[in-house]
């Protein structure tokens, strides 16, 4: 009966067509709707729209009766209620009671709320489920929204209480100077007047910005301040993410004055979770940020040091002619004077030019990278690194990686001295900290001609290597959420079931049998690619790692189909000035997206006439960039205060993805596949990176693609 059911359940079984045969010929098919519609979904239909055509005409002809009109076939008065006593009675069920409704309430509560994080639609998707597992008919839609309500209501009054009942007096006036300006959480400082300056609060909020010093020390400063309120650390341990999300997000809409006014037991349950899941996002904040300027500091003094060498740069051409000129001339007059014999030959400039080139090529380019990223490290860059290292806690599940680890201890240790080169008496990592571009310069030599390891060279080595180990999680961060401990992914039994995990997952146990099957299957895809891969003229693949890999002949222009012109013509002729803003408009018309931006709040008091209008000229305003201030001097009946009530409240990052979502799937069925075919190709490739305002709510860093932007 419902959309994806199968025409075979649409038909009635033997032992029922019996049944149904026993009626009134003019009742039979409205007995076989409510009859197998029962039996598909534990319930009768509320409205006729939940019956789909396709099962009538099906039940239609299988009993050999005519259809009907519109709702002529369901039966109504006692008839309807004998028949459905009968079709109850048949499969064993019984009509709700007031009795039934306190179990079904402390179930929902203790094995639902939790798990949908407060999410109606989906308590009352199981609420029927468990009517059906009881065998019990479920009530009205309405009732069963005040039955799940109530249940939610009494979940979140047992969280909160059992949160706050275990929360330290000291911790909750920590929490509650939050909600008061900066001064007031300063013991020894006098308390400000209230609106005398921005809360606490409101620093914390706000995102870490561009990678730079001056971001890593703003996110640190946010770190020690939340870390001061000493949250117990087993407060959360058996609370449901969704319950802390759910917290967070009403943390995150209200302001501090209205934060104030609710109940003790809630208001500081809600803080105190907001503060323990931003400690999490603010370690990935400041994990982002060190791995972003790692790079950023060699990658500033790449292009500075290709900059400088590109002006003294001249490419000379012909050097195996010049090579020849020189020995044949040099062979001449072995006793000449490099002047007379050598300069006529070859200019004096061409040679300059000829070292120039090695120079930039050789051996002075990396030693000129080095000192570029060296004084660039140091002069500005190593004043995050004592604070930094303090503030985060660096582990591995790995021995391999324990170089590492000790490389990061010697820094810590040393981080706060000045001395120029490390003691010959301290054991310092080097195998599988130091590669590559620093092998050759941590080392130096002292006035007694012995080895030993500079320090700062050091550090920029050692952050580089854990760069790469933390982007690749082969070491994490304590407190981190995305940069959490890889094995708190695995299952709590993992150790124990280990063999059965692998078996559901079809991989063997040994690594090396692992490795090699991943091997040969690469190598047998990439000779089916190399063998069957068609020669193009117009493409090139190259090896060449300093360019793009794989090169495109552009394609010559194809010639304007001729009724083009005339279809702009007539729609320009229809709508000749239609907005961008009337274009959002009419997608929430037809779609209906808007639906999807709702409040994490438990209530909505505006009515949605009034709240979807402001909702588009929000999302207008904030895709443009033109700004709330300007939508609201469009004569549209609303002010820049109301609109910014509503982007605080009703549009996150995640109900934007939603209505992202509905909005590409509506596209994509309104798109007609005699023109456009079958493909997805209108939509991007995976991981495909787009640039974007920062203001845009989808916006944000991601070490993928190492900067700011849009990733579908």
């Amino acid at each position: 009966m419902a959309n994806g059911s199968t025409e075979d359940q649409w038909l009635l079984t033997p032992t029922e067509c019996e049944l149904v045969m026993t009626k009134n010929r003019t009742n039979r098919l409205g007995f076989a709707i409510l009859l197998i519609f029962f039996r598909e979904h534990g319930r009768f239909p509320r409205d006729e729209a939940e019956v789909e055509a396709q099962a009538i005409a099906a039940l239609s002809k299988q009993l050999d009766v005519p259809l009907l009109g519109d709702s002529e076939f369901f039966p109504t008065g006692r008839t309807a209620e004998r028949q459905r006593a009968e079709i109850r009675a048949r499969f064993g069920f019984r009509e709700a009671t007031v009795a039934d409704v306190e179990p079904l309430m402390v179930w929902l509560r203790d094995h639902v709320a939790g798990e949908v994080g407060g999410e109606v639609e989906p308590m009352i998707e199981r609420l029927e489920m468990r009517c059906r597992e009881l065998a019990i008919e479920p009530p009205t839609p309405d009732r069963m929204e005040r039955i799940v309500r109530s249940a939610l209501r009494a979940h979140e009054d047992r969280f909160h209480n059992s949160v706050y009942e275990r929360l330290p007096c000291a911790s909750r006036e920590r929490l509650d100077a939050l909600l008061q300006p900066e001064k007031a959480i300063n013991d020894n400082a006098e308390q400000d007047s209230a609106g005398s300056a921005p809360a606490v609060l409101l620093k914390l909020r706000g995102s870490p910005g561009r990678p730079s010093l001056a971001s890593m020390q703003d996110e640190l400063e946010k770190l020690k301040l939340i870390r001061g309120i000493k949250l117990p650390v087993d407060l959360f341990e058996q609370a449901s993410q969704r319950d802390l999300e759910r917290c967070r997000q009403r943390v995150s809409v209200e302001v501090p004055r209205d934060l104030r006014r609710h109940p003790d037991a809630a208001r500081l349950t809600w803080l105190a979770a907001f503060v323990f899941l931003r400690a999490r996002s603010l370690t990935d904040d400041l994990v982002d940020l060190l791995i972003e300027t790692v790079h950023q500091i060699g990658a500033r003094a790449e292009r500075k040091v290709e900059r400088e060498l590109l002006e003294d740069l001249k490419r000379v051409t012909g050097k195996q002619n010049l090579l020849f000129n020189l020995a044949d001339a040099t062979l001449a007059q072995p006793d000449g004077v490099v002047r007379d014999v050598v300069f006529p030959v070859v200019s004096e400039q061409t040679l300059h030019d000829l070292v120039k080139e090695w120079k930039a090529t050789g051996p002075t380019y990396r030693i000129t990278l080095r000192t570029v990223i060296r004084n660039s490290y140091q002069g500005h860059y190593r004043r995050m690194v004592p604070s930094l290292l303090a503030a985060l806690e660096f582990r591995s599940n790995n021995d391999r990686h324990r170089p590492v680890m000790d490389a990061l201890e010697l820094v810590k240790r040393y981080s706060e001295t000045k001395v120029h080169t490390f003691p010959v008496d301290e054991d310092v990592p080097l195998n599988g900290v130091v590669s590559g571009l620093w092998r050759d310069a941590v080392m130096e030599k002292d006035a007694a001609g012995r080895d030993r390891v500079n320090r700062i060279t050091y550090e920029i080595a050692v952050f580089e290597a854990l760069r790469e180990r933390l982007r690749c999680k082969e070491i994490w961060v304590v407190g981190a959420n995305r940069y959490r401990n890889p094995d708190d992914d695995l299952p709590a039994d993992f150790e124990q079931n280990r063999e059965s995990y692998y078996q559901a997952l079809n991989l063997p146990l040994d690594v090396d049998s692992f490795i090699t099957k991943i091997q040969a299957e690469m190598c047998k895809a990439l000779s089916t690619l190399d063998a069957g891969m068609k020669k193009n003229r117009h493409v090139r693949l190259s090896n060449n790692k300093g360019r793009s890999w794989i090169s495109l002949t552009p394609l010559d222009a194809q010639p304007t189909p001729p009724n083009l012109t005339a279809l702009k013509t007539e729609l320009n002729a229809i709508w000749p000035m239609t907005s961008l803003l009337d274009m959002v408009k009419e997608t929430d018309l037809r779609l209906g997206f808007s639906e999807a931006l709702k409040s994490p709040t438990s209530y909505e008091t505006m009515e949605r006439a009034v709240l979807q209008p402001r909702l588009l000229l929000c999302l207008h305003g904030l895709g443009t960039n033109a700004g709330l201030q300007r939508m609201a001097s469009l004569d549209s009946g609303t002010t820049a205060r109301d609109l910014a009530y509503v982007r605080r409240r009703y549009i996150s990052v995640d109900v934007l993805r939603q209505a992202v979502a509905i909005i590409t799937n509506g596209t994509l069925h309104a798109r007609n596949p005699a023109i456009w075919g079958s493909g997805t190709t209108a939509c991007a490739s995976d991981s495909k990176h787009f640039g974007a305002w920062d203001q845009n709510l989808t916006t944000q860093w991601h070490v993928r693609y190492g900067g700011r932007g849009i990733m579908t």
